[in-house]
């Protein structure tokens, strides 16, 4: 994924991200789809400004964990039946953008498994905070 630190609101961030985050998870507007879990892959990038990710004493709590962004995922996944790629990616943004030291958010899911002549079919989404 590409970056956004050029964003003027976002030069004084430090980008932190989560890969091909795989779930499993029952999605889909389809009868079939709605039968059984499919695989989604999440991808997250979080704008934390530098002020408040810059650790002094190489401590945990001085930065923004990982775990968060995982932990709320899985939250989201918890709640069950989403019809929408655009509606879980919405979900998750809004998550992130709810962590008082996140300033922005990219947030994109793919579902690898939908047609065999291509890697996935997906949503992005992108959320800055007023400044």
């Amino acid at each position: 994924m590409q970056s956004l630190l050029n964003h003027p609101q976002l030069m004084d961030c430090r980008r932190l991200f989560l890969r091909d985050y795989e779930v499993w998870i029952n999605i889909g507007v389809h009868d079939f789809e709605k039968k059984g879990e499919q695989r989604v892959k999440i991808n997250v990038d979080l704008y934390v400004p530098l002020a408040l990710s810059t650790p002094v004493d190489d401590k945990l709590e001085e930065v923004l964990d990982y775990d968060f962004i995982r932990r709320e995922i899985m939250a989201r996944v918890a709640q069950g039946h989403v019809h929408l790629q655009e509606t879980l990616a919405d979900d998750v943004l809004a998550r992130m953008l709810a962590h008082p030291k996140v300033r922005a958010a990219l947030v994109s899911t793919e579902k690898p498994d939908v047609y065999p002549d291509c890697d996935a079919v997906g949503c992005e989404v992108f959320g800055l905070k007023e400044a």
